[in-house]
């Protein structure tokens, strides 16, 4: 959890982008994840760096994927499920194929 120090710190108000202060606000982003843009003292836009926005977006998918899987769990009931040895051994795939293909993005 962010302190109050670290927010003060995010802090960025629009005037330094009026006054052409853009380019050393976005130099920023390089050792800060995110800046929050105030308007008349309020929060109006969060600027994210390359590396934060992709670390929210993938923690979305994940979220989405977990979503899928309880949501299909529910739907198996009391049916029993298929131990992936059984599947594996139905389709012919053993543990040394597994290690071969080493990490797979699933989308």
């Amino acid at each position: 959890m962010p302190s109050a120090m670290n927010i003060a710190k995010s802090l960025v108000s629009i005037s330094q982008f009026n006054k052409g202060q853009a380019s050393r606000i976005f130099d920023r982003l390089h050792s800060e994840p995110q800046l929050i843009v105030l308007k008349n003292n309020q929060p109006t836009a969060f600027i994210l760096s390359p590396d934060e926005y992709d670390r929210l977006t993938e923690m979305e998918e994940d979220y989405a994927l977990l979503l899928e899987a309880y949501e299909r769990l529910e739907k198996q009931g009391d049916k029993p499920g298929i131990p992936m040895a059984g599947v594996m051994s139905r389709h012919g795939i053993s543990e040394s194929d597994l290690d071969e293909i080493g990490d797979v993005e699933i989308e």
